[in-house]
């Protein structure tokens, strides 16, 4: 079945791949952009004085919001920090806002979230969608920024896509790529900790999967590999052909990076699918190998034994 979908955030890689996803699989899809139209399927809206275009909001079946400032982008200043908190929040409230007061809301709105939710986390267990939230800057931000589609739940189906580090061209991988070309992939601390990933055709696929589900709530989007991250330190080194021997103290990393460090590169995060997956969803990358050459658009062919 086919909908028409109204897009937020579609500039960034996750939004690129999730604007062609939709198209592919046949959705009309339109785009919400905050500089002027460059084309009739484009309209401009402000969430900073809380400008929605209202016509908009009816003609969707489905609202589609990725919107927010990197995660990736360090260090993690105290004004980078409010930029990460209202370019989330605020649109988000203003998004839910819109919803709410629309004579026929979109029949479902998927939420960007993350699997920060869980924070540094317990300290043994798996972490589904029924684990209670964590500690630290990241897990304060997220369940607030879930909370702002509040005003919208009563209309809406709204889904919380709590993803996980997404493997793509750009983003969380890039810095490691750059460093694995001068032989210093890095392990951050004990590389112990699980760093729950997943493919962005994956991510994309999930966002159109659950659009068409029954699903409300929180909805971890990680691929199930549960692997560490130096496992993924170590996939990124064999597939540049490139050393791997650089170590990162974690107590300096705490230092320079504070909260990032704490609450995103050493927190162990063995994140679990199971709404997605119990939903009828299959990953189609759940190696990170796979993962990560499919990032820079090759296919993965292990060695034979």
């Amino acid at each position: 079945m086919t909908m028409r979908i109204l897009l937020t955030g579609a500039s960034g890689m996750i939004g690129t791949a999730v604007r062609m996803r939709l198209r592919d699989m046949g959705h009309d899809v339109r785009l919400l952009v905050r500089r002027p139209p460059q084309h009739n399927l484009e309209a401009q809206w402000d969430p900073a004085s809380g400008s929605v275009p209202a016509a908009q909001i009816e003609w969707a079946d489905a609202v589609v919001s990725l919107s927010g400032a990197s995660l990736s982008r360090l260090p993690w200043t105290a004004s980078y920090r409010q930029t990460i908190v209202s370019s989330r929040i605020e649109t988000t409230r203003v998004l839910a806002e819109a919803i709410a007061a629309a004579t026929s809301p979109p029949t479902v709105w998927a939420q960007a979230s993350a699997v920060g939710y869980y924070g540094r986390g317990p300290a043994d267990g798996l972490l589904d969608e029924t684990a209670p939230r964590g500690t630290g800057f990241l897990a304060d931000m997220v369940a607030a920024w879930e909370a702002a589609t509040e005003p919208a739940r009563e209309h809406t189906r709204v889904v919380l896509l709590r993803t996980g580090v997404v493997l793509g061209p750009s983003g969380a991988l890039s810095p490691l790529a750059l460093a694995a070309r001068f032989g210093l992939t890095p392990t951050f601390g004990s590389g112990a900790q699980r760093w729950p990933w997943v493919a962005l055709s994956d991510e994309a696929r999930a966002i159109d999967h659950l659009l068409a589900s029954d699903v409300s709530g929180p909805v971890n989007i990680a691929a199930p590999a549960l692997n560490t991250q130096a496992d993924v330190a170590d996939a990124v080194a064999r597939q540049l052909h490139t050393p791997n021997w650089l170590r990162v103290p974690a107590a300096p990393l705490r230092l320079a990076l504070g909260a990032a460090a704490r609450d995103m590169l050493l927190a162990d995060q063995p994140v679990l699918s199971q709404v997605l997956e119990d939903s009828g969803f299959e990953f189609e990358i759940d190696t990170i190998d796979e993962a990560i050459a499919a990032a820079r658009g090759l296919r993965w062919a292990p060695k034979p034994a």
